[in-house]
């Protein structure tokens, strides 16, 4: 068994972190003081390729898999994570829509984004529907050959830069439950805005809460068999996505760590140079690399065909919880200049405490762990 990147792999880890660090670090501070999304940066990253990294080579895409995303979504994160958000969003969608879509979907809908020309939004948690989709509120009823959609949605990452909105809502009697939930392409022009929260991190990209009264979609924006969208959060396809976030997230903290532990000077010598530091750091390497190496292994195993979802709640709850912990660690040694918005290592800390939520809960991924691990995983 090799750990290493394949010689195509390793190119794309430094064309993006190249990408990353030229274009996108030097703008992430002031996104986050503004709260302002840098749209030309999704624009400039089809052009490399990655807003179609995953999708078929017949539809433009790179034909990538999910080892792929991990190195990439690790690299932009580093620079900034709001930005592998909207990327990993995108792609979730467009995943969607090309394994459960209909051949006339994929043809009208994948090439474009692909090239990021359209994009797309997911619209699935609810006030009282986020670990517990079974209180969806949300519905779609059947109105010859389309369908009437009441509702609303909230934390819909991607919705002001987005064209549709993959939107689920019940379309069966809650005895059907779980089989009574579909998916649906809805252009985000039938949303109305409810409210945008303000957030203690992931500032730049907004997530609001949105309705739906009373909107007509045809059948042929429905995605998907009728009651076939329940959604696991077990299951990868580009679910890797949120521990690779917190990966480069806790590397970003580490690498501003050794390179400011290396510099200031207490006592007339680095404190890089004191072993209590020194172990400190060390062990925070220990930690980004395992949350690495577990969130590399969910996405091979799933690449390979594998059943990964022990893999992936591991990965999840591991890579996560590094990050709050690393970032954390990281501003403490920073010391009182770490508690300023003139270092990244605040913004680090804000960022990664949403990573522990998104992707569903940890409480849930370790409920699926817990599953596997008694149902006999691998």
């Amino acid at each position: 068994m090799r750990f290493e990147p394949t010689d195509v792999q390793r190119a794309l880890r430094e064309e993006v972190r190249s990408f990353a660090s030229e274009e996108v670090a030097p703008i992430a501070a002031e996104c986050d003081r503004s709260g302002e999304f840098p749209e030309d940066v999704l624009a400039n990253l089809s052009e490399l390729g990655l807003t179609g990294l995953t999708l078929p080579e017949e539809y433009g895409g790179e034909g990538a898999g999910l080892v792929e995303l991990v190195i990439a979504i690790e690299e932009l994160s580093a620079a900034m994570m709001p930005a592998a958000s909207a990327l990993a969003l995108h792609l979730g969608v467009a995943t969607v829509v090309e394994r459960f879509g209909t051949d006339e979907q994929r043809d009208e809908l994948l090439a474009d984004m692909a090239s990021y020309d359209t994009v797309g939004a997911l619209g699935y948690s609810e006030d009282d529907a986020g670990s517990d989709k079974s209180h969806m509120e949300t519905t779609a009823e059947r109105d010859g050959d389309e369908w009437v959609i009441d509702g609303h949605k909230r934390w819909v990452t991607n919705f002001f830069g987005a064209d549709y909105v993959l939107t689920y809502a019940k379309t069966g009697p809650e005895a059907d439950a779980p089989n009574d939930v579909s998916a649906f392409l809805v252009p985000t022009e039938a949303f109305e805005v409810d409210h945008v929260w303000d957030t203690l991190g992931a500032r730049a990209l907004k997530s609001p809460r949105v309705t739906l009264s009373n909107v007509r979609i045809p059948d042929d924006r429905r995605v998907g068999d009728v009651g076939s969208a329940a959604v696991d959060r077990g299951t990868v396809y580009n679910g890797v996505n949120v521990p690779a976030r917190a990966v480069g997230i806790a590397r970003a903290a580490l690498e501003e760590t050794i390179e400011y532990t290396a510099d200031r000077e207490q006592f007339d010598r680095p404190i890089g140079e004191f072993q209590g530091v020194r172990w400190r750091v060390a062990e925070l390497a220990r930690d980004v690399d395992a949350a690495r190496l577990l969130t590399l292994r969910a996405a091979d195993l799933a690449d390979r065909g594998r059943d990964a979802r022990r893999e992936l709640a591991m990965a999840k709850i591991d890579a996560t919880e590094t990050a709050v912990d690393v970032t954390n660690e990281a501003l403490q040694l920073h010391g009182g200049v770490g508690y300023t918005a003139s270092r990244d290592v605040e913004r680090y800390l804000r960022d990664a405490r949403l990573l522990t939520i998104a992707g569903g809960p940890n409480e849930l991924h370790r409920d699926s762990l817990g599953d596997a691990v008694y149902g006999g995983g691998n």
